[in-house]
């Protein structure tokens, strides 16, 4: 039987080096000198603190830019509501998704089920399990998935015959 599992991972040390650029990227830029913007990074959560809300949207510019050079797609980050903080300043928290949540693991078993493919999909825990018994029908499951328009991007790994 031939499988493969369907995962949404954040490589973390490539997510704290694109952080470093960011924080890099601040300390030179004209439009943040004199400015106490900072980012920080930890445990898989990324807080942004920023004078203002343009700085803010320039500060996720920053980081959405830095994220894709390092390979991390723009939907693995999950922004939180902004807080106000001391003074004008304000704070958000960024999340980064890791693993598939269980609403959005049934809605691509039921897709993948809906389309009759000759594969079996189990979820387990956080990722997906598909096993077929043909490559090609495998295959055509990924080519699926791949078109099928989910905001989280999905990886898949562990591709056996």
């Amino acid at each position: 039987m031939a499988s493969f599992d369907i995962v949404s991972e954040v490589d973390l040390s490539e997510a704290d080096n694109a952080i470093q650029n960011v924080t890099r990227e601040i300390s030179t830029r004209y439009d943040f000198k004199g400015s106490k913007s900072t980012i920080e990074f930890a445990d898989g959560v990324i807080t942004i603190f920023a004078d203002d809300d343009l700085k803010l949207r320039q500060m996720h510019e920053i980081l959405q830019g830095n994220m894709q050079k390092r390979g991390i797609e723009p939907g693995s980050l999950d922004y939180q509501k902004t807080e106000p903080a001391a003074g004008q300043s304000v704070r958000q928290k960024v999340l980064l998704k890791q693993g598939i949540d269980k609403e959005l693991a049934k809605k691509i078993v039921k897709a993948i089920k809906g389309e009759k493919f000759k594969v079996q999909s189990a979820i387990q825990g956080d990722e997906l399990r598909v096993t077929g018994k043909k490559r090609d029908d495998l295959q055509s499951v990924i080519a699926f998935v791949k078109a099928m328009k989910i905001e989280q991007p999905l990886q898949f790994k562990n591709f056996r015959d």
